[in-house]
């Protein structure tokens, strides 16, 4: 066997042993051995790479089960730390990691201007404050994930955001010129979808569903375990998916899109034509349904009525085990997912919808955020330097 072919299976034995560590941990090497089928000698050498790595130390011995009381081995989840960006259209929040997905800090600023020339500089800044906040570790830094509203291409460049109007924006060429280590771009409901899979709701499903509702609606696609990206990096645009052929006219050019009827945007429109007066804050629509306002909550329950016809269409399609509601108007009230799961027990496919659930995010107003962080977590696994 070549040097090459011996370092690889190395690092896929590393990898594998500490897969089973962050899972199971605290664990012995004995336990993972009969886990992972490596033989003694392998793990034993492999473990000693992983405490020598800093990812792995011991913690003291357990119980014995007749013999010599086995030393247990746990992952260090502050070895090194992430940051992960909510990218919004009128805000960014931005949070800084544990290698666990724990947040150790979160910043949150408002976008009075959306356009880029002032975003970019502004969430440079941000960055930059989140990074001061960051404990010693081994590593640092280790990458920085950024789920934004938008477009986003193979080469992670922003093709468009629909409601920042965002047009072929590089974004990750611009913060590189201040920042020396990974930075991922992805859509945010991959990336909420992807931080529910590794950290949330989704941790032990194979298919599941993560529709996030703010000014827009995006849907991410955990399928087979794995994200779903599409061909070109563009699946989950389901907010776009038709559901009135006579409906109102979308700025993607369609008519009728499911977004056009279940957005904040949305909401707030139609409750200031019930108010006779123009409401542009969520924050305030939400104080009125926390207080029971009787036209906002018929506005929400008919909000949560077409939101409930579009993850019906989902269930319909995909056959998913989840569906994970996120946003301000999901959280805001129970009526909404009552409401939801009342429209979908009465037109999905039965066989399908009896045995599909359908909640609220586990990760909450965060879970974009968490995502982008996991995105870098997982790249810096897939890319360490492995100790041999």
């Amino acid at each position: 066997m070549t040097t090459a072919d011996q370092a690889f299976v190395k690092k896929h034995n590393q990898n594998i042993l500490l897969s089973e560590i962050i899972k199971r941990s605290p664990i012995s090497r004995a336990k993972l051995s009969e886990l992972t089928h490596l033989n003694k000698a392998t793990v034993s050498s492999q473990v000693a790479a992983l405490i020598e790595s800093k990812l792995v130390f011991e913690i003291g011995q357990g119980q014995s089960s007749g013999g010599r009381r086995p030393v247990l081995l746990v992952f260090n989840k502050d070895a090194g730390y992430a940051i992960g960006v909510d990218l919004g259209v009128n805000y960014i929040r931005t949070v800084l990691t544990n290698l666990s997905g724990n947040i150790v800090f979160e910043d949150f600023v408002t976008l009075a201007d959306p356009s880029f020339a002032a975003v970019g500089p502004l969430l440079t800044d941000r960055l930059h404050y989140v990074m001061h906040h960051a404990p010693e570790s081994p590593y640092g830094i280790i990458g920085i994930g950024i789920g934004i509203q938008g477009f986003v291409d193979e080469e992670q460049k922003i093709l468009f955001t629909p409601n920042s109007k965002w047009d072929h924006v590089d974004l990750r060429s611009f913060l590189q010129k201040d920042f020396n280590f990974p930075i991922l771009l992805t859509n945010e409901a991959n990336a909420g979808a992807y931080g529910e899979k590794l950290f949330g709701t989704l941790r032990d499903c194979q298919n599941g569903v993560f529709v996030s509702l703010g000014i827009g609606l995006g849907v991410g696609l955990i399928l087979n375990g794995e994200m779903y990206n599409g061909t070109h990096g563009f699946s989950g645009e389901l907010g776009h998916m038709t559901i009135d052929l006579a409906g109102k006219k979308c700025h993607c050019g369609n008519r009728g899109c499911w977004e056009l009827y279940v957005s904040e945007r949305t909401f707030l429109r139609q409750l200031s034509r019930l108010k006779g007066r123009t409401l542009n804050d969520i924050r305030e629509a939400l104080d009125l349904i926390r207080n029971n306002d009787v036209n906002a909550l018929n506005c929400l329950d008919q909000i949560a009525y077409y939101l409930g016809l579009g993850v019906t269409n989902i269930i319909n399609i995909f056959d998913p085990e989840l569906v994970i509601l996120n946003g301000n108007l999901v959280e805001s009230s129970p009526l909404v997912m009552s409401t939801v799961k009342k429209t979908v027990a009465e037109r999905a496919f039965k066989h399908v919808e009896s045995r599909c659930r359908i909640t609220v995010s586990e990760l909450g107003r965060e879970a974009t955020a968490i995502g982008g962080a996991s995105f870098a977590i997982e790249e810096f696994f897939e890319n360490r330097e492995t100790s041999l």
